[in-house]
C-alpha cells in the first residue's frame, strides 16, 4: 500500500491505468488504524486489478478539501482520473470487496 500528498495524488492517482482506491485517514482515527490489515491485505491479492494508497488528511489538506472530506476513514474509487464512489467508515474486508465488486 503506498502512502500520497498532496504532491504526488495526481500522478499516483489520477494518472493511474488501474482503478485507484484512496484510504483518506488520520493518525488519531482508531477506525483508520484498524483498516490497515484489511487495506494490505486488499492491496497484495487486487494488485493486479487495483491500486490501493492511503492520504493522511491532516498533512494533505489541499486534497483533502479538494474532495470535502469530512469524515475518517473515508474510502474514494478513482478509474480514469474520476472519483466514481465514495464510502464512509469502517468496514469488514468482505464487505468492502463486495463495494468494489462493479470495479474489479
Amino acid at each position: 500500500m503506498i502512502d500520497v500528498t498532496d504532491e504526488d495524488f495526481a500522478a499516483q492517482v489520477i494518472g493511474s491505468e488501474l482503478p485507484v482506491l484512496v484510504e483518506f485517514t488520520a493518525d488519531w482515527c482508531p477506525p483508520c488504524r484498524q483498516m490497515g490489515p484489511v487495506l494490505h491485505a486488499l492491496a497484495a491479492e487486487e494488485a493486479d486489478r487495483l491500486k490501493v494508497v492511503q492520504l493522511n488528511v491532516d498533512r494533505n489538506p489541499v486534497t483533502t478539501n479538494a474532495y470535502q472530506v469530512l469524515s475518517m476513514p473515508t474510502f474514494m474509487v478513482f478509474c480514469d482520473g474520476e472519483p466514481i464512489k465514495a464510502m464512509v467508515g469502517a468496514r469488514p474486508k468482505r464487505r468492502l470487496l463486495a463495494e468494489l465488486a462493479d470495479v474489479l
